[in-house]
């Protein structure tokens, strides 16, 4: 039989200890480390039954031994001495709260998964665990945020194999009461629901949880309400679940349905109303719509804003990250089904027409009869990036149908690259180096450099003890993988054995859609074999990841790796690790040696997993692709070669596994094993210190890279990009969209208005150039002079600007640098001259082109409208 209602009884804890619930359910215990310390104290065993869960820990201790502890004075102590640790965290002023009074009073962080811990499975890969970051990183500096998502009854999948070693799913559902959430009530206790009209007549309602990321709220919204019907119960069942208007439910759950939710936070809480709405990817796009919808609404808005003004208000105050390299990466849906949704009182007073037209791909090569959530999202936001600089790149490439006209270096979105949250990936044992060393917490930014002195004995000591806890833990989960795919007891004492903590360990762990090659390795079986064996510098490889349940091809990626591992002649050196998840990641990433990443470039778009490594001391051995395209120098690992572009798939791979093998054979592993191979260690002692030397290259590597790339790769370093480079000036352009009842706004959007009017009409007559010399050289002037067509706009409507550079074989410009033109005559009828010297300040091919932007103070870009006109 099967309960009809679940509920989790929390435990009373005595005053003295009282505190222990409130640090139970802050997250910050997470990257805390004496604050988990002090849970494990309380009882060691259950600790480790209880996952490191402190919650459960708490469920789990029993009535006496909680009144024995709170008996104990010296865990009162401790316990005091956290609780006051805490509310200092929370309360003091952090670096954010030293750029004064102009800075964004809230910012709304919204993303369709979030990864804080494994205690809140709400989380499938990269973006989850990057949108987790932002939130503690932003907590360390004290950034008022406030993270917005949905809570899946069952999260993401728990991932197995089957004895063909085929990934097998299940869904154990979640309870919230046992999570660490507190539901959003009146103060009657009842509790606070949102809802949303549905078609036919049905409504979408929601609760509402808030979990406490050290200073940072996150709201999380739950349809499993009694009040819903079957199929509106199962909206938030899981994370990526299902598909069509199911999906569709979630993402209008996710955006519409949290801004309501913050608007609730805000009157319960007195939290300020966000200054600054931030869409990580496109998922949550309709947020943009809810508010469109208020300032429509004359019950929320008593002088209400048109379509266009509201429009324009929105953008003024949205950003939009796009973590997407390729087009089939995004969610698109049919155009009638998202018609079907808004054509009731989803968003009543709003234009339908108007909402379909934001996701339209009406661009060449788009399809007409589908709705593009990214593209709506980049319509929505007036500031936009990618997360990685090539990423950039390629953002503006596969999104330069918005802007035709433009070229892609001048298609508005920008770059801010990923980090990862430092005192949440470093092991603590290098944390306690860094304290010792350097002097300073992980969490208050120590000077890495200060790595150069340490010896290279207790360096190369630090990584095998890292190493070791990494063997231990994968031949536990090893074993109990082949227990579950139906081993014997009697046939699994090999895994006693597998792995060597002596042994170069190159780690492999990511999700596994099929360009990331997960594979590769696989290309050629004999050549790894050979890798794998080496008597005098063998490599051993650690695997995790999870496909998608409904990518049959990541899946027989993952069935064929699994079954070459399954070999009884290299098994104990080539290992799969079911279950991917942060807890594997936490020893995972400081035991490997070498980071492995073999995507197809330029399809990842960041890749954060290398990042976590690096900041252990791990190499990265990488094609050069996300962040590893901007980071990697020489000395911090290794790039593996990429096949010319235009090669086939199968000479594509080809090449690029010829190149892995080859390094690994003769780079990796011998710096690996370096002094200690030439003086005949074998493959039992190289990496231990006193045996033959240490590998003194190899040393030098680990510490370049912790100096050089952990500012480099911390998301405190992203966070105060965001800051500073999208977040100010999004709530600035939202505040001066709101002055004097929204005047500027309206002043916009009619001007925005007349200028697309006016546009096909604009045109460059004319271009000439003077005053050079027969024999030109670097110093001289040359004067530039147009004649431009505005009709009915005046100068003070457009920017002429000239860009000039180097010319290729093509004529096309590169390394440009542009010059404005000044408004010189009007020459009447609609034309004026446009007018400005430039200086030569280069030799070679110089050319120049002219271009007619618009110009408004509103703009936060010149590109932002899509519109130019070139000569």
């Amino acid at each position: 039989m099967k309960a009809i209602r679940r509920f989790t009884v929390r435990t009373v804890v005595p005053a003295p200890i009282g505190a222990l619930p409130r640090l139970a359910t802050n997250l910050r215990w997470s990257w805390h480390l004496p604050t988990r310390q002090l849970f494990q104290s309380l009882d060691p065993v259950l600790w480790d039954e209880a996952r490191h869960d402190p919650l459960a820990l708490l469920a789990a201790i029993s009535r006496e031994k909680l009144q024995a502890l709170a008996a104990d004075p010296d865990v009162v102590a401790r316990v005091d001495d956290a609780d006051r640790n805490l509310a200092a965290y929370l309360e003091k002023p952090r670096w954010y709260q030293s750029l004064g009074v102009d800075a964004p009073k809230t910012i709304a962080y919204f993303s369709p998964e979030f990864g804080i811990s494994e205690v809140l499975p709400q989380y499938s890969g990269g973006l989850g665990i990057l949108a987790g970051d932002h939130l503690k990183s932003a907590s360390d500096l004290g950034v008022p945020l406030i993270g917005v998502g949905l809570l899946y009854q069952a999260g993401y999948f728990k991932q197995s194999l089957s004895q063909d070693a085929w990934q097998q799913e299940t869904y154990p559902l979640l309870d919230p009461d046992a999570l660490p959430l507190t539901q959003l009530r009146e103060e009657d206790g009842t509790p606070i629901q949102i809802s949303l009209p549905l078609p036919e007549g049905r409504v979408l309602r929601a609760n509402i949880w808030r979990a406490d990321v050290g200073r940072v709220p996150l709201l999380l919204l739950d349809s499993n309400v009694a009040a819903n019907d079957a199929a509106a119960r199962g909206v938030t069942d899981r994370l990526y679940g299902g598909g069509g208007d199911h999906r569709l439910a979630q993402e209008l759950l996710l955006g519409m349905g949290g801004v309501k939710a913050l608007r609730v936070h805000a009157r319960l809480t007195g939290t300020p109303e966000p200054e600054v709405f931030h869409t990580n990817e496109g998922h949550a796009g309709f947020l943009g719509i809810e508010r469109i919808r208020e300032l429509m609404d004359p019950s929320v808005t008593p002088d209400p804003l048109s379509w266009d003004e509201a429009l324009a208000a929105g953008r003024a105050s949205t950003v939009f990250t796009t973590h997407t390299p390729v087009p089939a990466g995004i969610d698109r849906f049919p155009r009638n089904m998202v018609e079907h949704f808004f054509a009731g009182e989803l968003a009543p007073g709003v234009p339908v027409e108007k909402i379909l037209a934001l996701g339209a791909e009406n661009y060449d090569g788009g399809n007409p009869e589908v709705f593009n959530m990214a593209v709506m999202g980049l319509r929505l936001a007036q500031r936009a990036n990618g997360v990685a600089k090539l990423h950039g790149v390629v953002s503006r490439e596969m999104f330069s149908g918005l802007w035709p006209g433009f070229d892609h270096d001048d298609v508005p979105i920008t770059s801010v690259t990923n980090g990862v949250h430092v005192p949440t990936w470093v092991d603590p044992r290098l944390a306690q180096l860094a304290r010792e060393k350097f002097g300073a917490d992980v969490l208050d930014g120590p000077d890495w450099a200060k790595v150069y002195d340490v010896s290279d004995g207790e360096v190369w000591e630090l990584r095998r003890l890292l190493r070791s806890t990494l063997v231990d833990d994968a031949r536990r989960r090893l074993r109990a993988s082949w227990k579950k795919r139906g081993a014997a007891d009697a046939q699994l004492a090999w895994t006693d054995s597998a792995l060597d903590p002596d042994v170069l360990t190159i780690g492999f762990a990511r999700r596994v859609p099929t360009y990331k090659r997960l594979t590769l390795m696989l290309r050629d079986p004999a050549r790894l074999k050979a890798l794998l064996l080496h008597p005098d510098h063998p490599i051993q490889l650690v695997i995790a990841g999870k496909s998608h349940p409904a990518d049959d091809a990541g899946k027989k990626m993952i069935q064929d790796l699994v079954q070459f591992t399954d070999d009884p002649e290299i098994r104990h050196r080539i290992v799969f690790l079911p279950n991917y998840d942060i807890a594997m990641a936490r020893t995972l990433f400081p035991g490997c040696d070498v980071w492995l990443n073999n995507p197809l470039r330029p399809l990842e778009a960041c890749g954060t997993s290398g990042m976590k490594a690096a900041l252990n001391g791990s190499l990265n051995l990488s094609v050069m692709d996300g962040w590893w395209d901007e980071l990697y120098d020489g000395e911090n690992g290794w790039a593996i070669p990429t096949a010319n572009r235009g090669t086939n798939d199968e000479q594509r791979d080809d090449i690029e596994s010829a190149a892995l093998y080859e390094l690994l054979e003769t780079q990796v592993a011998p710096r690996f094993y370096g002094d200690a191979v030439s003086a005949g260690a074998g493959a039992a002692g190289p990496s231990q210190p006193g045996r033959g030397g240490l590998p003194s290259h190899w040393i030098s590597m680990i510490k370049h890279t912790l100096a050089t790339l952990g500012p480099e790769v911390s998301a405190e370093r992203m966070v105060k990009e965001y800051v500073q480079r999208l977040y100010q000036p999004a709530a600035a352009s939202g505040r001066r969209a709101r002055e004097a009842g929204y005047a500027a706004t309206r002043d916009l959007a009619a001007w925005i208005g007349n200028v697309r009017n006016e546009w096909t009409g604009v045109r460059i007559e004319h271009v000439e150039s003077y005053g050079l010399a027969d024999d030109p050289q670097i110093g001289q002037s040359l004067r530039v002079r147009a004649n431009v067509y505005l009709g009915t706009l005046v100068p003070e409507d457009v920017t002429v600007s000239v860009s000039y550079g180097r010319v290729g074989d093509t004529d096309e410009l590169s390394d440009t640098r542009a010059l404005d033109l000044r408004h010189a005559i009007d020459l009447g009828d609609g034309r004026h001259q446009f007018e400005a010297e430039l200086v030569i300040d280069r030799s070679g091919s110089f050319g120049y082109g002219v271009q007619v932007l618009p110009r408004h103070a509103g703009l936060a870009d010149p590109a932002e409208l899509g519109l130019i006109a070139t000569a």
